[in-house]
């Protein structure tokens, strides 16, 4: 497979996924820059963490409106991988790809930590290599990480098995029922605040991310 890396003016997590699905699972990956029409060749997309436009209007609501954002929507609609972490998980709902909002954190104060996660669906092609509510631990780092859903979509992402990972023990940013992952409703795009590109070697703190990339090299694989 062949991972577009998505670099938005403001991204800053963009080397860190590279570094996770190329040099570390061995994937076939490449920058591709957000003003790119075309993600001809790639068979998924990764969007990074960071600031994209400098967190204007609302975070990722410039970043939605890019001129790749057709081509992701076309790569998503096909069934290929999509995965966001922070910055991108807030560009994936403010694109329509995956529903709810990401408002600012309860505390009103930006969160830096490793932070303890449930894995609630080991069901997803996200998360299969996880046992079903393994606990594992991701850094987080945002201060708009706080997700939040009307009871009706809040309904159906629980019937649809939609959430993948919730915080265990403190919820860092206040989110709706600790929700920390969510996919769509065909299970090929995946948001969440955590960082699992930065939970990659044990000399880095922690390998509890590896598992999430080889799910997705795993069951998308042609």
């Amino acid at each position: 497979m062949k991972f577009a890396v998505i670099q938005f003016p403001g991204s800053n997590c963009d080397y860190d996924l590279l570094w996770a699905i190329r040099d570390i699972m061995g994937a076939e990956a490449e920058y591709v820059w957000h003003d790119e029409k075309s993600l001809a060749g790639f068979d998924g997309v990764l969007i990074p963490g960071g600031f994209s436009y400098g967190d204007y209007l609302r975070c990722g609501a410039i970043a939605s409106f890019a001129n790749i954002m057709p081509e992701i929507k076309r790569l998503a609609a096909e069934g290929k991988p999509v995965f966001g972490t922070c910055n991108g998980f807030q560009i994936l709902v403010e694109s329509g790809l995956l529903p709810g909002a990401l408002i600012r954190n309860e505390s009103l104060k930006f969160v830096s930590k490793w932070q303890p996660l449930k894995v609630l669906n080991n069901g997803s092609n996200f998360s299969t290599e996880y046992a079903q509510h393994e606990n594992i631990c991701l850094p987080v780092a945002h201060g708009e990480g706080q997700y939040i859903a009307d009871e009706a979509t809040l309904a159906e992402l629980k019937a649809n098995n939609q959430i993948v990972f919730t915080y265990e023990g403190e919820n860092p940013n206040g989110s709706v029922d600790a929700i920390a992952g969510i996919t769509n409703k065909a299970g090929n795009v995946l948001g969440m605040m955590p960082h699992p590109e930065r939970a990659m070697e044990a000399l880095l703190g922690g390998t509890d991310g590896k598992k999430l990339f080889a799910s997705i090299l795993k069951n998308f694989v042609d």
